[in-house]
């Protein structure tokens, strides 16, 4: 049988796009997203939010499951053979690191500019990366990235997910911009308020943004209870 394993997909919003966050894995010159092992006593759910912690320091994130990779030769293990050796261990083909593994596929979606990624022993830096210019990346990671992309684009909707990559409060611009960086796609600007303003989602808020010269725009703060309802 397989061994089992997490791979996590963490999404954050800046400057107009949509990044992922990767680590630099030590002694390689790949990248990888936060991954590992399932401990015997915890929940999967447990797990990918106790690995999110360890690798790359992020707690109390939005977390949702969306795939399983179970595909045979889902990538060789070179790169995990380089870092063993590294470290002075014996990379024997028996070793179970070096064995079969299917990943449970999460995503995750946090406020940019609340989160400061750490990364562990294993990791020369953990950073954000545009979802257009990815480095380099171990085994089937990229296809992972690009199935959490297609998965939160279909349950943007649904699940009202985007409102997790904005601060408490935001104006209606924010959150056009971050559904446009998710769907790849401009969107006409008095039809998606139009819309979003007739899910009886948002609570608008009397302060009103002061970074602007011109008319300055109304802030916005979503109602999870109302949205837990829909």
């Amino acid at each position: 049988m397989p061994g089992l394993s997490i791979d996590c997909v963490v999404f954050g919003y800046h400057d107009g796009e949509l990044r992922v966050l990767l680590l630099d894995i030590r002694h390689t010159p790949n990248f990888s997203l936060p991954g590992g092992f399932i401990y015997r006593e915890e929940s999967i759910d447990e797990a990918a939010f106790r690995i999110l912690e360890e690798r790359a320091g992020l707690q109390d994130v939005y977390l949702e499951q969306f795939r399983v990779f179970g595909r045979a030769g889902r990538g060789n293990y070179r790169v995990h053979r380089d870092m063993l050796a590294a470290y002075g261990i014996e990379p024997n083909p028996e070793l179970w690191l070096l064995q079969r593994f299917v990943s449970i596929g999460y995503y995750a979606l946090v406020d940019y500019t609340m989160v400061k990624p750490s990364p562990d022993i294993f990791s020369a830096s953990c950073d954000w990366h545009a979802l257009e210019e990815l480095p380099d990346l171990i085994l089937d990671h990229q296809s992972i990235i690009h199935h959490a992309l297609d998965n939160l684009r279909l349950m943007l909707d649904h699940k009202l997910a985007g409102f997790n990559l904005l601060p408490e409060t935001f104006t209606m611009a924010d959150l056009q911009g971050v559904y446009e960086a998710i769907l790849g796609k401009k969107l006409q600007r008095t039809n998606f308020q139009r819309k979003m303003l007739s899910l009886g989602i948002l609570e608008r808020l009397d302060k009103k943004w002061t970074g602007a010269a011109h008319k300055a725009p109304y802030l916005y703060r979503f109602d999870a209870q109302k949205g837990a309802k829909d």
